[in-house]
């Protein structure tokens, strides 16, 4: 997901939805027929303003209209409110025909049963599972089961560069590894300006980057039984590699461990800061006044060697589903608006607005997708890029995980030391919390 988004009472809201829909996986169907010419469509807030998605849907949903007769009422759902919405939602029975979901709640969803399964004859009525690419599918619910959404707008995460400040100190070219990536920072980090960018206080981002490092250092974070594993070795070492970049290396500067919205973007437009680690970056970089010269994108480094699977993961998998709950009125029309959304032609359409890459693999062939830094994160989906763990709990993990590591980034601020030691204690907090 591009968005923070508020997670308290995550926990409590998804156990009731949980215990108010039986159990999880649900059934290959669901739904009637009762209401065929309305849908109620959820949508996420992925452009600028709430106006923005509005002015941005509403002529594609008309065209819907005008194809199939079936008129789509559209409400844009603002991030911080939108996970609760839906868990009340699967809690009361009451909810959209139609609605987006972050990717990484989808195993979290589909526990409640509430959402319709993608098996394969549901994957046949829009066209068929193989036209999505397998990253994006692997991030819509837990393993073995059948997905509960369909990818709609997939991203990654790359490596965003300052041109002008490596000029300046000069770096020729982008670093490949973590170690060239400390070595460029302490180049740049004087006089003001700094290595890298981080959003401390930024819990999704937090455990995005720990996710990735973690996978590196051969750490999922739960094992295959989907019990937390916070405290092994890999995982230890990939938090206080991140940390460390503040800690010890000395390449982020300490008022980032507050940073929460966006800040460091804003800190590289203005040649603070010389690198971040972000996902489709370059319409935050345009609004702020950097032409597309100004900066460049490359894949997130990785130990050594070149990303690819396993341990050179340099991504997770972000981006948005789209779901349909299993008692709508339409369940033909749902299946026909998710089919429409996920066309060819909507995908080039919706993703080239909203600057992110298709999950669908004909998409993303096309020639508005050839930018340099869109292509660089179309690889990093199809090469090197992994799902973040999905299982039930997985938004309580971004909570607790995500907040030991915005503390530990609070420590490096204040000049405390950051230990294998306290790492661990951290990530112990953390690993008790998954067990009340």
């Amino acid at each position: 997901m591009r968005h923070v988004r508020a997670a308290s009472a995550v926990t409590l809201a998804l156990a009731i939805a949980v215990a108010a829909t039986g159990c999880g996986g649900g059934t290959t169907s669901g739904g009637s027929n009762e209401s065929p010419k309305t849908l109620t469509y959820w949508a996420s807030n992925q452009g600028p303003s709430i106006e923005a998605d509005k002015e941005i849907l509403t002529p594609e949903l008309k065209k819907f209209e005008k194809e199939t007769g079936i008129k789509v009422k559209l409400e844009v759902v603002p991030w911080a409110d939108l996970l609760n919405r839906i868990l009340a939602a699967t809690s009361s029975g009451q909810g959209p025909d139609v609605l987006n979901i972050g990717n990484t709640w989808s195993a979290s969803l589909q526990a409640t049963g509430a959402l319709l399964p993608w098996d394969d004859k549901n994957f046949e009525a829009i066209g068929g599972r193989d036209r999505f690419v397998d990253s994006a599918v692997a991030s819509a619910g837990k393993a073995g089961e059948p997905p509960a959404a369909v990818p709609l707008y997939s991203l990654a995460y790359a490596l965003y560069y300052n041109k002008k400040m490596f000029a300046e100190a000069g770096v020729e070219k982008p670093p490949a590894t973590w170690d060239e990536l400390v070595a460029t920072g302490k180049k740049i980090s004087k006089d003001g300006k700094w290595g890298l960018g981080a959003e401390g206080g930024n819990l999704s981002n937090n455990i995005h980057q720990t996710f990735v490092l973690g996978q590196q250092h051969g750490a999922d974070f739960f094992d295959k039984d989907g019990k937390a594993t916070f405290t092994s070795d890999g995982a230890v070492a990939a938090v206080k590699q991140y940390i460390d970049f503040m800690a010890k290396d000395k390449i982020i500067a300490p008022g980032n461990a507050e940073y929460a919205q966006n800040q460091s973007l804003t800190d590289f437009a203005k040649g603070k800061t010389a690198m971040v680690l972000w996902q489709a970056a370059a319409s935050t970089f345009a609004a702020q006044g950097m032409k597309p010269e100004d900066w460049g994108a490359a894949p997130v480094p990785v130990p050594s060697g070149v990303p690819g699977a396993g341990k050179q993961t340099n991504s997770m998998v972000a981006g948005i589903n789209m779901a349909v709950f299993k008692n709508t009125k339409n369940i033909d029309g749902a299946k026909k608006f998710v089919k429409f959304m996920t066309s060819d032609a909507e995908q080039k359409l919706l993703n080239k607005t909203y600057g992110s890459i298709p999950p669908v693999k004909a998409a993303q062939a096309d020639a508005a997708f050839g930018a340099p830094d869109l292509k660089v994160l179309r690889d990093t989906l199809a090469t090197s890029a992994a799902p973040l763990p999905q299982v039930p709990n997985e938004s309580q993990f971004e909570t607790a995980v995500g907040t030991a590591v915005k503390e530990l980034w609070a420590d490096a601020a204040a000049g405390r030391p950051v230990t294998d030691e306290s790492v661990k204690a951290r990530l112990e907090k953390a690993q008790q919390t998954m067990q009340q």
